[in-house]
C-alpha cells in the first residue's frame, strides 16, 4: 500500500478525524489501496463509489489526501455534539424523505466552488450483499450540474466488514480501487433529454464497475 502524494492542508478537527480514520483502517481491516495516482491534486471533483457499508465514506476518504465532503441525513442533525461535529468536518444534510433539497444542492455548489471534493454514492443505499446495483439519477444531476469531473472508486469487502444488519467483523481485509476520472465530455449528453441525469449515472456507474481489486501484499 502506498499513499503517493503529501497530504494536503485540512482543518484541524477532519484531519484529526483523517488521521484516526487512517490508523484505525490500517490496524483493523487493511487491504491494498490502488490508483491513488488518480486522485486530482487539486481543483474541484466528485467522488463516486460503490456502497454496501456504513464504512465505505470514512475509508473512502481517509485514502484522499484531501479535504473531502460528505452528505449526511438530516435527522442526525440533533442538539448537542452530533450536530457541532457534522457541521465542523464539512458534512452535508440531505433530506432523504423527499423534497427538492435546495439548501442541500446549494451546499455541494459551495463545497465545490471552494475547491474541495465531494463523495457520493450512485447506487443511492446500500447493497445487501456487496453486488453493485442499478444506479439512481441522483449522483448524474449533480455531476451535470456541476461540470467537474468524477473520480470512480470501487471498495471490495465492505459489505462482510460490515454490512447491513452484520456484525463489525475486525481482521477483514478491504480494498480500495481508485479509476481514471470521468470528464464531463464523458458522462454528459444533454441531448438525451429527460434521461440525461439518468444516462450520465450509468456511464459513471459503469467506471465504477470496470475497477478491479488489487491482490493483497503479505508483509
Amino acid at each position: 500500500m502506498n499513499r503517493r502524494y503529501t497530504h494536503a492542508t485540512m482543518e484541524v478537527l477532519y484531519g484529526l478525524c483523517h488521521y484516526a480514520i487512517i490508523a484505525f483502517y490500517d490496524m483493523a481491516f487493511r487491504g491494498e489501496i490502488a490508483g491513488l495516482e488518480h486522485i486530482p491534486k487539486s481543483g474541484p471533483f466528485l467522488i463516486a463509489a460503490n456502497h454496501a457499508s456504513h464504512l465505505d465514506p470514512p475509508f473512502i476518504g481517509s485514502q484522499v489526501p484531501r479535504q473531502i465532503a460528505f452528505f449526511a441525513r438530516k435527522t442526525l442533525w440533533k442538539p448537542g455534539l452530533a450536530s457541532w461535529w457534522l457541521d465542523s468536518v464539512g458534512c452535508i444534510p440531505v433530506d432523504r424523505d423527499g423534497g427538492s433539497d435546495i439548501s442541500a444542492i446549494k451546499r455541494v455548489l459551495q463545497t465545490l466552488q471552494s475547491g474541495k471534493a465531494l463523495i457520493l454514492f450512485p447506487e443511492g443505499t446500500r447493497s445487501p450483499d456487496g453486488q453493485l446495483q442499478p444506479p439512481k439519477a441522483g449522483v448524474g444531476l449533480i455531476a451535470c450540474k456541476t461540470q467537474v469531473p468524477v473520480l470512480p472508486v470501487r471498495i471490495f469487502n465492505s459489505h462482510v466488514a460490515f454490512g447491513r444488519g452484520g456484525k463489525l467483523r475486525v481482521g477483514t481485509p478491504v480494498s480500495i480501487t481508485f479509476g481514471p476520472l470521468v470528464h464531463p465530455r464523458d458522462y454528459d449528453d444533454p441531448k438525451t433529454g429527460k434521461e440525461r441525469y439518468l444516462r450520465a449515472s450509468e456511464v459513471i456507474m459503469k467506471a465504477i464497475a470496470s475497477l478491479r481489486e488489487h491482490p493483497v501484499t503479505v508483509v
